[in-house]
Parts: C-alpha cells; sequence; structure tokens
C-alpha cells in the first residue's frame, strides 16, 4: 500500500518528525493540531473558544488538502489539558459538524506541546 504524506501551507506546519497527514488507500491520518497560527506558528491569542477554533480550522485545511472536509471525518480525538472546557467543544463542534458526526474520544491530559490547552487529530476516510 502506497502512503502518501499531505501537506498544506493554510495549516502549521510540523513542529516534529511527522506529516500533516498521511494517506493510506482511501483513509487520511491527520496528525494533531494545536491552535497554532500558521502564519506566525504561534499560539492563538484569546480564550478557549478562540483555540478550539483554531484547532478546528487547522484541521479542515489539512483534510482539504487531502482531498476532503469534515463530511468525511469518522473519528476526532479531542485532548483537553482542563475537562471543564468539554461542552465548550461540543459547542464549537456544532458550528463545524453536521449529522452524522464524526465517532470522537475526549481525553485529559497533563500538557500539550508550546502550552496549548487544547489539541485534536482525526480520521478521514475519502470516496476516491
Amino acid at each position: 500500500m502506497t502512503r502518501t504524506p499531505i501537506h498544506t501551507d493554510q495549516a502549521p506546519r510540523a513542529i516534529g518528525t511527522y506529516s500533516q497527514a498521511v494517506r493510506a488507500g482511501n483513509t487520511v491520518y491527520l496528525s494533531g493540531q494545536i491552535p497554532l497560527d500558521p502564519a506566525t506558528m504561534e499560539l492563538v491569542g484569546g480564550d478557549m473558544e478562540a483555540q478550539i477554533r483554531r484547532v478546528f480550522d487547522n484541521l479542515l485545511a489539512v483534510a482539504q488538502a487531502a482531498g476532503g472536509g469534515f463530511q468525511d471525518l469518522v473519528k476526532l480525538h479531542v485532548f483537553l489539558t482542563d475537562l471543564s472546557h468539554f461542552p465548550l467543544v461540543n459547542q464549537v463542534m456544532a458550528d463545524y459538524f453536521q449529522e452524522p458526526y464524526p465517532a470522537r474520544a475526549a481525553i485529559g491530559v497533563a500538557a500539550l506541546p508550546k502550552g496549548a490547552g487544547v489539541e485534536m487529530d482525526a480520521i478521514l476516510v475519502l470516496d476516491e
């Protein structure tokens, strides 16, 4: 099976030894995104809602670079340093997704790269 790396300048570049996403067959594995501004590679300012939206925007940019979108997302992992923000994730997610919603896990973690409060990764399945 061929593995094809996915890259877009519309999302933050990898800050380590990984690809933004990798396509294998019709499945695309999106690496974790934190709320980095793709232009500056700095964490976005603002409240947790702004951070969550930036993460979704970053994931969407990578999904689109792979030839898909959130309608193709089948699994989403949400990592939060404070699980009290989980209701806010649900609220913001409603602006980005329509039913049927992807399967999802929300995991509380002690810390994330660059001091971020949220990180998400995802799996897409494309028709092609």
